[in-house]
């Protein structure tokens, strides 16, 4: 197994647990740290870039834990991760409760998920992997491992083309956003509204984490100039405050400056590029961090794997890239899909342009979700990557009831600062 985070050591577990012999090497030296704080402060993984910005675990990444690793779940919840329920006070349904998660900071979802693997896995951290062949691993030890399947689990930063020597057909390209997250701690603010927001020529998401915690995101384009000062904790502050929805995500205790994150690409990569060798989670598929799906789609796949080494043994090539272009490429495209209109709407809006027409129904679905209890659902559905939008949509009655709604839905008052409202707070504000 290369690679020693969330995905890696969940594949890693599963596989155990069915008896193969494995071995995880991961880059990053640093030991599991005793406690979730101190791994918040102290714990370096500088092979994942995102390690202290913004997390989330769907519920259908619960969903696989508490199927295939239920002792992690376990091992979250003693950690303090959050148990969030998304219907709250609505009035309940059977089967409300597969919306359910536990979340946290990413620093805490890795602590407990490898505290549970280091008890029984031979994890060996600080070691580098400097080449690859069917059958073989070499690492920077001078050690060869021989392995009958090698998982890349090496995340969005894989290095597995050059560790092979050779290219790998891929789709790639730059997801076009900066993102500008700030965390708190304090009494957990209210969600007024769903985690992710639309404001006109940026977005807002709104996570809350583990132990009193929570992260606020804003995320732009990164062509926009104008919006990179947002860098500044004083100009990000004063645009949060405008937005009606989210100032209140300000009443707690800043513990982080202003974290940017860019350069976030969408890739594609084969599930099985070469001979005796798969690739899992982020290392397949990476996109865009903004819908929450790294995790949670990650350990779907890493169940996959798990699913087709069952049935075919350690010779699943074939296999595992049937299943995962049918089971799980589809949330990647879908993903893509939606970053891009996202990102074609904020261009045309910071240019003064008209935005792209919408597709009609997901224009009234956006505004249907708070007023019908089944658009709703659906739109968990969809969130949690429990069901693609597009068999949402061809179920029966669903148009009829999505339109409906809309057309009783109010706008209601402005939900955030107009653009030149964003101009003259980032440059008056010091």
């Amino acid at each position: 197994m290369l690679g020693g985070g969330i995905c890696g050591l969940a594949t890693a577990l599963m596989l155990a647990r069915d008896g193969h012999d494995v071995t995880v090497l991961e880059r990053d030296g640093d030991p599991v740290p005793e406690s979730a704080e101190a791994a918040w402060e102290r714990w370096q993984r500088h092979g994942v870039v995102q390690f202290r910005q913004a997390h989330f675990l769907q519920s259908r990444g619960r969903q696989v834990l508490d199927d295939e690793l239920p002792d992690v779940t376990r091992a979250l919840e003693a950690a303090g991760a959050l148990r969030l329920d998304p219907i709250m006070d609505r009035a309940r349904r059977p089967g409300d409760e597969r919306f359910v998660t536990f979340t946290g900071r990413r620093t805490t979802l890795e602590r407990a998920v490898a505290q549970v693997a280091e008890a029984e896995l031979d994890v060996r951290r600080g070691v580098t992997v400097t080449r690859v062949e069917t059958g073989s691993v070499w690492t920077d030890r001078g050690e060869r491992f021989s392995a009958d399947l090698v998982v890349d689990a090496m995340g969005r930063r894989s290095t597995l083309p050059k560790l092979l020597g050779a290219p790998i057909p891929e789709a790639a390209e730059d997801s076009g956003f900066l993102y500008y997250t700030r965390f708190f701690r304090g009494t957990l603010p209210e969600m007024r509204g769903g985690p992710l927001t639309a404001l006109g020529t940026f977005s807002i998401l709104a996570l809350p984490g583990d132990a009193g915690t929570w992260s606020l995101t804003l995320f732009a384009s990164a062509r926009d100039q104008a919006l990179k000062r947002l860098r500044d904790a004083s100009r990000w502050t004063a645009l949060v405050r405008t937005c009606p929805q989210h100032a209140h995500w300000l009443d707690g205790e800043p513990i982080t400056g202003v974290m940017a994150m860019g350069g976030v690409i969408d890739r594609y990569r084969p599930p099985a590029p070469a001979p005796g060798l798969v690739s899992v989670a982020d290392a397949w598929a990476c996109t865009n961090p903004s819908l929450g799906r790294g995790i949670s789609l990650g350990l779907a796949h890493a169940a996959l794997l798990r699913r087709t080494v069952r049935e075919y043994g350690t010779d699943v090539a074939d296999a595992f890239t049937a299943t995962t272009e049918r089971e799980l490429a589809p949330y990647y495209r879908a993903t893509v899909a939606t970053d891009r209109a996202r990102l074609a709407e904020i261009e045309a809006l910071r240019n003064g342009a008209a935005p792209p027409p919408r597709d009609d129904l997901r224009a009234a679905f956006a505004k249907a979700i708070g007023r019908d209890p089944d658009v709703f659902r659906a739109a968990l559905e969809i969130t949690n990557c429990l069901a693609l939008p597009e068999d949402v949509f061809a179920r029966p009655g669903m148009t009829e009831r999505i339109l409906a709604a809309a057309a009783e839905a109010n706008g209601g008052g402005p939900r955030g600062p107009t653009r030149d409202q964003v101009i003259k707070i980032l440059a008056s504000t010091r």
